[in-house]
């Protein structure tokens, strides 16, 4: 998002290249680290950090998920923007903003650099000691949360172990390129060509997928990683938004046998269920994205459908 000359913030999570049609995701802006390193300015304290995100991005729905399995919801409070994003940015709902009473995102990151004009993007982590973002970048986030806090919370649980690390990081930029930003390359694409292009490795990676599990419980070794966590945001929007509203739609993935049971078998993780919610991100993608949507309707069906119980038993 990038403040124009109207003063008016338009979200676009992306540039698009004019020659190409092409969907480009900026990078994100802040960087910084949560350690007791003497040196570091932010350490690890109880109720010092403040969490805002939305529930229908992917991106933020990862921290949202670390949160729970890291049992930091009594560490790092949390605030949700509004379903529908539109002139302005991601907006703060009636109650508003709980710490500075602002009425959208883009006001946090001038608050943190007057001088910002890059885009205005969610999850946001916020430290409200030094009254700034310390970190926007999801994956950085993530990390954060599976260890920085483990000294608060007695939580020892590691997502990002050092001996898969290598594994992960192989698996991580496959997924990443073609189906976490795969989705939105198709559904933000301006030309045909670009579209296909996306289309088609999207669902190659896709049928890698499925073969994947159909040998093997989890993206890496016999445990669930980080890199189950960060496919696991966008598979689960993927019925409900991705196949028709960005056109990802050679057949839907309750249609992948191994695939739909995997993404099941994640969702009733305890905790993780209390984070997702399809009705609130059908609403933000289809009447936020008038160049796609111009008529904001939002279409009634088409939520991923969860087998309860899961046999969480199944063999290899």
């Amino acid at each position: 998002m990038g403040l124009l000359g109207n003063g008016k913030w338009v979200d676009q999570w992306y540039d698009t290249d004019k020659s190409e049609g092409t969907f480009v995701r900026q990078d994100s802006r802040f960087r910084n680290q949560i350690s007791s390193d003497q040196e570091n300015e932010f350490k690890p304290e109880a109720g010092r950090y403040h969490l805002y995100v939305s529930l229908a991005c992917p991106w933020a729905h990862r921290t949202l998920i670390f949160r729970q399995l890291k049992q930091l919801e009594d560490v790092i409070s949390v605030s949700v923007v509004e379903a529908k994003m539109m002139e302005n940015g991601w907006q703060f709902g009636e109650n508003g903003e709980p710490l500075y009473h602002l009425d959208h995102a883009y006001q946090l990151y001038l608050k943190a650099d007057p001088s910002y004009q890059g885009r205005v993007t969610v999850p946001i982590l916020w430290d409200k000691k030094t009254q700034t973002i310390v970190n926007n970048e999801s994956i950085e986030i993530i990390r954060l949360f599976n260890s920085a806090f483990n000294e608060l919370t007695g939580n020892t649980d590691d997502y990002f172990p050092v001996e898969l690390r290598d594994e992960i990081e192989t698996v991580n930029s496959r997924i990443y390129d073609t189906i976490n930003n795969g989705v939105h390359k198709a559904g933000f694409a301006t030309s045909q060509q670009a579209y296909n292009l996306t289309y088609y490795e999207l669902f190659d990676s896709l049928d890698w997928l499925e073969d994947r599990l159909s040998k093997q419980r989890y993206l890496v070794g016999e445990q669930i990683t980080e890199a189950d966590w960060r496919l696991f945001t966008t598979l689960i929007r993927f019925d409900a938004v991705y196949h028709g509203h960005f056109k990802c739609n050679r057949q839907k993935l309750s249609e992948f046998h191994h695939i739909s049971n995997y993404v099941n078998e994640l969702y009733q993780v305890k905790g993780v269920a209390a984070t997702v919610d399809l009705e609130y991100t059908k609403i933000h993608y289809y009447a936020s994205h008038l160049t796609i949507n111009p008529t904001q309707i939002v279409p009634l069906g088409a939520l991923f459908t969860f087998n309860e119980p899961h046999d969480r038993n199944r063999e290899y």
